[in-house]
């Protein structure tokens, strides 16, 4: 199993850092996710099986669900806002089995620095967001909640760019 959870319901990785073939498969499937085992055998002019091989283990242990790639905004949760969640560290787990609960909570994160975690919240409109916010505030251990709302995406999340880099190409055949 790749991932383990923590006391705290976080998910630890433990896997070895991908190799080069792993990286170029990966950076084959950025630019079309839905390309077969044989036509991404023969663009890095790996054998078939080889490819299928890697594609199931990189899909179990490295790729990201369904999840990551539906846009909040589809379904109708365009308002999007990141909110720094003030706790008593006592309490950690708690507020993180709490924060789970939200559906309208993408991801949470526990940061260094002034706020102790910083949470992603999707809302279809102000009033929802308000409403959100309350039940953050609400959660036993929650001291303080301070929110940004997101402008624009200015960058997608992506990571293509740092697969090139670790390769050091810029295009999968290479």
């Amino acid at each position: 199993m790749p991932y383990s959870q923590s006391k705290f319901g976080a998910s630890l990785h433990f896997m070895q850092p991908l190799d080069s073939t792993d990286r170029r498969i990966l950076l084959a499937l950025s630019s079309a996710v839905r390309r077969s085992a044989s036509s991404i055998a023969g663009l890095l002019g790996l054998g078939r099986n080889t490819v299928q091989t890697r594609l199931s283990r990189l899909e179990s242990e490295v790729l990201d669900g369904m999840d990551r790639r539906i846009p909040p905004a589809a379904l109708g949760f365009g308002l999007l806002s990141f909110v720094e969640l003030h706790v008593d560290q006592r309490h950690l787990e708690t507020i993180t089995q709490s924060l789970a609960e939200i559906p309208e909570v993408l991801e949470a994160h526990g940061l260094t620095g002034s706020a102790d975690i910083l949470v992603r919240v999707a809302a279809a409109n102000a009033e929802e967001l308000f409403r959100v916010h309350g039940r953050l505030l609400h959660i036993h251990g929650v001291q303080r909640a301070d929110s940004a709302l997101s402008m624009a995406e200015l960058i997608p999340y992506r990571t293509t760019r740092l697969i090139e880099m670790s390769l050091g190409s810029k295009s999968p055949g290479d």
